[in-house]
């Protein structure tokens, strides 16, 4: 391990060198986690020839400055490539790669920093791409645990907390539910200034059109489970390079280190082998032009190419009770918990279909067309696809939210888009379906009155009413029996 010639007030950065003379393409991961957390990673990508560069963001660990997210890292990460290629180690390639915020550093280095300091790839895992694409779904719902919990960890600090959020939650179990949102930090107990700035920022999709304008190979690798899948397909589809190449497993957050519960032997892919093979052949101009892929069907052994997509195949489901229903946010539905009450007034509107007659592979997006009333000016519209499998476990499968502001009582038709899925349902499956008005704390409780849920003092119930006969459950079905890929062979072709 050796170390940048740098002045004192330069940022942290360790390098770590193959064996023999060189010079040697490079790898560039900035991050804010941590730069000693990758020395094993850097270890591997040395092994097999290149020279690992792992960088602290400003302000972070080892660096100095103010750590303000997402705020300086085209120009931090431009100097840092100017400086690796001026060292006697480096032939001038290099590609830069990140998870999560990680990638976030590495595609605004390839889509905003100036052209001499743009990689020649770019390794982009569950990418972070922005502060508003992290805050709010595409419907502008907020997420407030997950923003929650990284902020508690990592936000304004140099340092992180890992489980500073599980242990205020211990102290206090109602952390969350304390309004206004905005007063979290003082709740924690420290100070986040940059923590209300979140909520304001609106620039949903500036880093999806740059990607129209890229000028390198990209390798999106995302995860069915991950909050970010949406972003991770939509940058791989509009990424404007010589190449791109999509892996999307039945993965959580972690990738291969947090499989989903309906993921097989065949889905436990050596990411770290994939990525090596997938940069050489990206540095020396290897990969065919296009776009490219594959995605792993849960709930078997399988890959099917990228970009799969069943024929849509819509379904009425049968109500079972809750086509008048109350969505109080003193009692919402929680995010968290499966079970459905069986006593007292109902809190959603609950639907399911008849058992499967035979298996069905559902592959790409799903959504929920119906017409629905609200009794308050504005509400948001939960649904949640559930699957009761033959054994009797319920397995969650997708989540999709809006939010609607229409007059009072007045019934509106819409739809609620679920996101991607891509899962075998065996034979004997019924497909449980909610309609609520709350899905917390995944996502913070609407005020129900038009105020902002952030900043929002007071929560008022609202009523609801669905017209069951309008539901319509729109799903992606193969078919037929798809003929499986090579991850590998997919991305290096």
């Amino acid at each position: 391990m050796t170390a940048f010639d740098a002045a004192a007030e330069e940022l942290a950065a360790d390098v770590l060198l193959p064996a023999g003379d060189g010079p040697f393409p490079a790898v560039l991961i900035r991050t804010p986690y941590d730069r000693t957390r990758h020395r094993a990673e850097a270890r591997g990508w040395a092994r097999r020839g290149f020279a690992a560069v792992v960088q602290d963001v400003r302000g972070r660990f080892a660096s100095p400055g103010e750590w303000h997210p997402y705020a300086n890292e085209a120009a931090d990460g431009a100097a840092a490539v100017r400086r690796i290629r001026r060292q006697p180690w480096s032939d001038g390639r290099l590609v830069a790669y990140g998870a999560s915020y990680a990638a976030h550093c590495s595609l605004v280095l390839a889509l905003d920093a100036p052209e001499d300091a743009r990689p020649d790839a770019v390794l982009a895992a569950v990418p972070a791409l922005g502060p508003a694409e992290t805050a709010r779904e595409a419907s502008g719902v907020e997420r407030l645990q997950s923003r929650a919990g990284w902020w508690a960890a990592h936000g304004d600090r140099p340092d992180s907390d890992e489980s500073a959020l599980d242990k205020a939650l211990t102290a206090d179990p109602g952390l969350l539910t304390h309004l206004p949102l905005t007063g979290l930090p003082e709740r924690l107990g420290r100070g986040l200034p940059s923590w209300a700035g979140l909520w304001r920022q609106r620039d949903r999709g500036r880093l999806i059109a740059r990607a129209a304008h890229a000028a390198v190979p990209l390798l999106a690798v995302g995860g069915h489970h991950d909050h970010f899948t949406e972003d991770t397909v939509a940058l791989w589809h509009a990424w404007g390079g010589p190449s791109a190449r999509l892996l999307l497993g039945p993965w959580g957050h972690g990738l291969g280190s947090t499989p989903g519960p309906d993921a097989g032997p065949a889905h436990r892919v050596n990411l770290g082998d994939l990525y090596v093979r997938w940069a050489r052949r990206a540095l020396t101009g290897e990969l065919t032009p296009g776009r490219h892929g594959a995605q792993g069907l849960g709930g078997s052994d399988l890959w099917l190419p990228a970009g799969t997509n069943g024929e849509p195949r819509t379904r009425r489901p049968r109500l079972l009770h809750g086509a008048a229903f109350t969505a109080d946010p003193d009692r919402p539905v929680r995010s968290d918990d499966l079970t459905v009450p069986t006593d007292g007034p109902p809190d959603r509107c609950l639907l399911a279909t008849a058992p499967l007659p035979r298996p069905l592979d559902v592959v790409g997006p799903v959504s929920v067309h119906l017409r629905a009333t609200a009794r308050t000016p504005s509400a948001d519209w939960v649904v949640r696809l559930v699957a009761l499998t033959p054994e009797g476990v319920a397995e969650r499968l997708a989540v999709g939210i809006v939010r609607r502001d229409e007059p009072v009582g007045c019934e509106a038709s819409f739809t609620v888009g679920l996101g991607r899925l891509a899962r075998r349902l065996p034979a004997g499956t019924r497909l449980r379906l909610e309609i609520a008005g709350h899905h917390f704390p995944a996502h913070a409780r609407n005020p129900h009155t038009g105020e902002d849920p952030v900043t929002a003092a007071r929560l008022h119930a609202s009523q609801r009413e669905i017209d069951p006969g309008s539901v319509l459950l729109s799903l992606p079905v193969l078919p037929s029996r798809p003929t499986p890929v090579d991850p590998a062979e997919e991305i290096l072709r």
